[in-house]
């Protein structure tokens, strides 16, 4: 697997270390790869909803990656 090195916040690492912490994931790895497909799955409904609407304000006006992520880990503590 290619490796790539980023630069992120202090509470960005933080909230990383938490969901390994908490158990939520095995590894800081695992939490990164599910934020870029959460990433990848919001950027590709954006185009999807731009092309449908032929309106460019729709790919950039959705909900941000951070929002998603946000719901998705309350999801998993629900079900969990």
């Amino acid at each position: 697997m290619p490796m790539v090195t980023v630069s992120i916040s202090p509470q960005q690492a933080a909230g990383i270390r938490a969901a390994v912490d908490n158990g939520g994931y095995a590894s800081s790895s695992e939490v990164v790869r599910e934020a870029l497909r959460l990433w990848d799955s919001a950027r590709k409904l954006g185009e999807i909803k731009a092309d449908l609407l032929n309106d460019e304000s729709v790919a950039s006006g959705g909900r941000c990656v951070a929002d998603m992520f946000a719901d998705h880990e309350a999801q998993r503590r629900r079900s969990a």
